[in-house]
């Protein structure tokens, strides 16, 4: 699919090209004695480890709103499981802020990652379905967590004043606000910043190297093959040759130098080689991606052919990558039994490998989707017993007690949901359609109201609030909480109206 970038994220890569390529020129050597500076230096740093973190999940807010978000849990829960167990290989990566990592995809078929304030790190569509292991792919997330944990943007603004966060804020979140004129938004941003760009490109490669060392260094005790960061840099480079006036994102975000090649090659010649098999999700995950990023009909038919082709390579994993990705299709296109033989099909190649929630959430996402709801609760609670961490299965399992019309059952799980996780605003969203078939208004449109204020819409927040508060049901009860909320989310929306009128 050739989808272009859309105007607002285009633009948010400039602007964080613009701080990876302002950093000092005193960047310390990271990883020189195998341990990571101190994160808490004051004199280096003016953006505290609290306001990076701020504005990491302000950005977010804005990107969970763009229809390009891959918000789809199998794939969400891959990624963090898969970029969590990097971080796990070493936890100070974390630093003293002890951020927590999250990791997301977004639909663009252009190789990219990048790492945005606080912990979030983002890789394209495009960029898993060019891994051809998840050496790869965890070369490229281990580098992205590189510079976090170095806090490459903090320490660019190490010797400048409070406004500079203010200005830097200011930047990121109007690229991402930018609508219509994008281009011209674009070419206005590159004008100014391309001086700077030139002038400080070595600080943005020291950044790179950095990185890199990091990296390696949590390949290396993650058990994975350091080899594949290599091979992904050397695949990008023959990619970046199908450009002609464009720099590919990947290489303008993340400037590619044959010295930075020699480095990271001369480092793991140190290293004893170590191969590791791919895990079968590795292979689901990117067959599911391959439907995602372009579910249109052409996108869907293009899909199909290249799954058929695989289906006639002789790796097991790739068939049943293939068969798996036909049922996605089949799915998409609601034609359910077809979905359900496919599934089969790859369930049983599968076999004896122990179970996979990508297998299995498809196959309850079928049973959903055809209105066979006593079906898909008996296979989502199977699921809950052999996947009890499973954000994706906890959301399936509402799911089948709403269709299944158990709604009080429904309501007391996800009311347990929403106070163990405060954050998660589809509990909130699914609580919202427990409510809604059980004709409770009020209740309905407060939960909705909590769904807008965790993604960062607060004045639909307190639209829903009036809502409720208006409804036939809302008794005083229902009013006290209402009037409580209102009076915090007015006050947030208050201050966020301030800050943005100071920047």
């Amino acid at each position: 699919m050739n989808r272009p970038l859309p105007s607002r994220r285009r633009l948010l890569f400039v602007a964080l090209l613009s701080v990876f390529c302002t950093l000092p020129p005193t960047l310390a050597p990271a990883f020189a004695t195998q341990n990571l500076p101190t994160l808490g230096d004051t004199s280096r740093e003016s953006l505290s480890p609290l306001m990076e973190r701020k504005l990491g999940e302000e950005v977010m807010h804005d990107i969970r709103r763009d229809p390009d978000y891959l918000n789809d849990a199998p794939l969400l829960e891959y990624l963090n499981n898969f970029g969590l167990s990097l971080v796990a290989a070493r936890p100070e990566v974390r630093g003293e802020a002890g951020f927590d990592f999250f990791f997301f995809a977004v639909r663009d078929p252009v190789l990219n990652a990048f790492a945005l304030p606080g912990g979030f790190i983002a890789v394209h569509s495009g960029l898993l379905l060019a891994a051809q292991s998840e050496s790869e792919l965890a070369s490229v997330l281990a580098h992205e967590i590189g510079h976090v944990a170095q806090r490459h943007i903090a320490r660019m603004l190490g010797k400048q004043k409070q406004d500079s966060m203010i200005a830097l804020a200011s930047m990121l979140l109007g690229a991402l606000a930018m609508r219509g004129s994008g281009d011209v938004g674009s070419a206005v941003m590159m004008g100014g910043t391309g001086l700077a760009m030139q002038r400080q490109l070595n600080f943005s490669r020291d950044a790179e190297r950095e990185a890199d060392r990091i990296g390696l260094s949590i390949l290396g005790d993650g058990g994975f093959d350091t080899s594949g960061m290599v091979a992904f840099f050397g695949r990008l480079q023959s990619a970046s040759r199908n450009y002609s006036d464009v720099i590919p994102p990947y290489l303008l975000t993340h400037p590619l130098t044959s010295e930075r090649i020699a480095d990271i090659e001369a480092r793991i010649r140190e290293q004893r080689y170590r191969q590791r098999a791919d895990s079968l999700d590795f292979q689901l995950i990117r067959a599911r991606t391959r439907v995602l990023q372009d579910d249109s009909e052409k996108g869907l038919r293009e899909a199909q052919a290249f799954f058929e082709v695989q289906l006639t390579q002789n790796p097991k994993p790739q068939i049943i990558a293939a068969n798996y990705g036909l049922a996605f299709i089949a799915l998409k296109r609601e034609a359910y039994d077809k979905a359900e033989a496919l599934l089969q099909q790859a369930v049983a190649a599968a076999s004896p490998v122990k179970p996979s929630v990508v297998l299995t959430d498809l196959g309850i996402d079928i049973k959903l989707a055809a209105h066979q709801p006593a079906e898909a609760l008996q296979l989502v609670e199977r699921a809950r017993q052999e996947f009890p961490l499973s954000r994706g299965v906890a959301h399936q399992y509402a799911k089948a007690l709403i269709a299944g019309k158990r709604l009080d059952e429904a309501g007391r799980y996800l009311r347990e949901q929403a106070q163990l996780y405060r954050q998660d605003a589809d509990v909130q969203n699914l609580l919202a359609q427990a409510y809604s078939a059980q004709g409770k208004q009020a209740l309905q449109h407060m939960a909705l109201a909590e769904s807008y204020a965790l993604t960062g819409s607060v004045p639909a927040a307190l639209d829903q609030l009036r809502i409720a508060r208006n409804a036939p049901d809302a008794g005083f009860y229902e009013q006290s909480i209402i009037d409580a909320r209102e009076r915090e989310l007015q006050a947030r929306w208050k201050e966020e109206l301030k800050e943005s009128k100071e920047r």
